[in-house]
Order: C-alpha cells, then structure tokens, then sequence
C-alpha cells in the first residue's frame, strides 16, 4: 500500500483531527479576556499539523512491512497461496493473519487430499484398464479360434466390438495419462510411414469389410516424436475417418515438408463435419450433430486426446471439413529452426 492510499484510508482520522482543531480555535477566538493573536493562533495550528502529520507517517511506516507483504502474495498470485502471512502490527492485523493463515493451512489439507484422491482414482484406472485386457485379449483368440465355423457376418460383428471395447479401453488408459505424460515419452527420430502402415494393419478389419480404399502418398519423412503417443494420435484419427465413411469411400494420407516442418494430413471423403462443430471437435466430450447419430456411437474423447497428446509432443493439429465431401486432419511436425526464428521474429 502507497503512503497516499494509507492516507486516503485515514480520511475519517483526518476529518476529525482537522474538525477538533477548528473547535479548538473557534472557542480560543470567542475568549473575551485574552483574545489570542491571529499570528499566534496560526503557528500553533501548525505546530498542532506538523506533529498529526509526523504521527501520521510514523504509523505507516510502522506498518509499512505489513502492506508490502500483503502487495507482495497479491502479485505473486497462484504462488502466494504457499506462503504465510506474517509480522502484524497491530491487533487488528494480528486477527487478518491468524484467520487468512487458517485459510491457507485448509487449502492445502484440502489440495493434499484432492491430490491423494485424483492419484488413487488413476492408479485403479490404470489397473482395471490392465486387468480388463487379460480377458478381452482372451476372447480376441477365442473368436480368431472360432473364425472359421462363424458366418462372415456374425464374425465381423464380434471382431468389432471386441475391437471398440478394446478401442475405448485404450481411450480411459490414455486420457488417466495425461497429466502425467512427462514420466512417460521417448522423443526420437521415427519413419513416419511405419507408423502410418502399422495403424493401417491393425484397422484392416474395417477397411475390408467398408472396402475402404486407402492410399498414402508422399515420401517416407522421418520426424521427432514419441513412437506409442503418435500412433494413439493417428489412430483415432483413422479411426474416426474409417466411422464417418461410407462404403466404397477413400482414405488418403499426404506426407510433406514445407519450411515450418513435415505435414502430415489424413483426408477423407466422408460425412464432413459442421461448419457450426468444426471449431469444437477437438473440444472434452464434444460430439457435434455426426455423434449424435445412433450408427456411429462417438465418446467425444478421441480427437480431444489426438489434439492434448499433440500439443504435448510440440505437434499442431488442425481440422478443415465440408459438409458432404469430407474431412482433413493436418499434423504438423515443426522443425526446430522454425521455432527458433519464430521466437526471433518476436524479439525483433
């Protein structure tokens, strides 16, 4: 607090000393017998000033420390919860300190607790998501068993929603990562056709049985990335094209490189998206009118991981789409050069 607000916040102080000294001079000038001299009466009110003044600038720097504590936790924002307050005054103060400290001492019981409990929530996920693996992995063998003996039609059915169980399983897994993403990556140089193809394979099913036409184009770039998160990231995506297309539809991946880095683009000629949902797709639990159709069942958690997992490898993913003629889905892989002229280009 500046020594002018702490006057400002003393203006009832002043109004009554400066009240008291007109009474006092008032009833000094209505004394008939000894009428005190103008001069005189004018270098006392000065006197009387000058020591209310002195009175005034001891006290606030008295309690100068205070303020410059309070000022010090306001700027410091999310970080000033940590700290304590300390050195009153005064007894008034001395009552702030005691409840705001209460209050800081109950925020971080309360932080402690919360964080105890998110980190239990996610140690169960991540265990029921490996112990629910066991036995979908062994109905995954036993349908591959049973392939043979069941109509093609049936037999797609249950691969696919053996697949989707599997699919939303890896979903739950990946989202309860999120926040702890740093203990769990790997950036190095990757061939990005080998990850496209080994996403392509494991989708095979849904390609025969659609007839989806696939096509990729480009050369073989390789970029920094972390192998397991950019597969998670290519499969949702291809995911989603392979739901939102029809049969008999295309699938095309373009790889290139311009100077910002390698673009990666995934475009199909499905459904499209809203030009209304367009700037919300990669939104938490976001559906849009597509997901909403009861064929294609969406979560609204897919491009929302793709778009977080992204930005938490240094990738950039954007959408572009038109109603009825398709969807692209652009990764970019930025050079690091580009990042260093950007950050001169903001300096300049």
């Amino acid at each position: 607090m500046s020594f002018f607000k702490y006057l400002r916040d003393q203006h009832l102080t002043i109004i009554f000393f400066a009240a008291c000294l007109a009474l006092t001079d008032f009833m000094l000038w209505l004394q008939p017998k000894e009428v005190m001299p103008w001069h005189d009466l004018l270098y006392l009110n000065l006197l009387l000033g000058l020591f209310f003044c002195g009175f005034l600038v001891a006290t606030y720097w008295h309690q100068r420390q205070w303020y410059l504590q309070i000022n010090s936790r306001c700027q410091a924002k999310a970080a000033g919860l940590n700290w304590r307050l300390e050195q009153p005054q005064t007894f008034a103060q001395q009552q702030v300190v005691t409840y705001v400290n209460q209050l800081l001492d109950y925020h971080q019981q309360s932080l402690a607790q919360l964080l105890r409990q998110n980190q239990d929530q996610k140690e169960f996920i991540a265990s029921w998501v490996h112990d629910i693996k066991v036995p979908l992995a062994a109905l995954q063998m036993l349908n591959e068993s049973y392939q043979d003996r069941l109509p093609e039609k049936i037999n797609f059915q249950m691969t696919d929603e053996l697949t989707r169980i599997d699919h939303y399983v890896e979903q739950v897994l990946y989202y309860s990562r999120l926040d702890a993403f740093s203990k769990d990556y790997l950036i190095q140089e990757h061939a990005l056709k080998t990850i496209i193809n080994q996403v392509v394979r494991d989708n095979a099913t849904y390609f025969l049985h659609k007839k989806i036409h696939f096509q990729l184009n480009g050369k073989n770039l390789t970029v920094l990335t972390d192998e397991k998160w950019l597969y998670f990231i290519l499969n949702q995506i291809i995911a989603n094209s392979l739901k939102y297309t029809a049969p008999n539809g295309h699938i095309t991946v373009n790889l290139s490189q311009t100077e910002q880095g390698v673009k990666l683009s995934i475009t199909d000629d499905g459904i499209g998206i809203a030009p209304q949902d367009l700037q919300r797709i990669f939104d938490k639990g976001f559906t849009g009118n597509n997901g909403r159709q009861k064929a294609v069942k969406a979560t609204g958690l897919g491009l929302y991981l793709a778009k977080q997992l992204s930005e938490k490898l240094g990738h950039q993913l954007t959408a572009q789409s038109t109603i009825a003629q398709g969807t692209t889905l652009t990764l970019l892989f930025p050079f690091l050069s580009y990042y260093n002229d950007e950050f001169n280009r903001l300096l300049r």
